[in-house]
């Protein structure tokens, strides 16, 4: 391969992590990563356009997240929407942000009250 056509493979390359996409994609699979590493069996929903990112679970929990990076943020009604979701999976809903230069933070929309809503034996 030419110096030249390997330069422009490269520059293509970047450019195709550069994208919005690419840069959500990425944190995306950073944060399954960190839910591995924590014990959590997740997977990611690809090419979401969804409230939620990850779906995890472990011993029994259901934890739904959605993932956010840059300057990007979750609006009241994105919020609301996933409080129903966590509340329709009886799971914790959270929102993990991304900030260049910042530690990871994780923001708890909503947590079923297992104590309150037990589920039933008997169906």
């Amino acid at each position: 391969m030419s110096a030249r056509i390997a330069y422009r493979v490269d520059q293509e390359a970047h450019q195709m992590t550069s994208t919005p996409y690419a840069r959500g994609r990425n944190r995306e699979y950073q944060a399954l990563r960190k839910l591995r590493e924590e014990g959590w069996f997740c997977t990611r929903s690809a090419a979401s356009h969804g409230p939620v990112d990850i779906l995890a679970g472990r011993g029994g929990e259901i934890l739904m997240v959605q993932v956010k990076s840059g300057i990007a943020r979750a609006s009241p009604a994105e919020k609301e929407v996933l409080k129903v979701w966590g509340k329709a999976f009886r799971g914790k809903v959270e929102i993990w942000k991304f900030r260049k230069g910042r530690p990871l933070e994780r923001e708890t929309i909503y947590e079923h009250d297992k104590r309150r809503n037990p589920r039933s034996a008997a169906h």
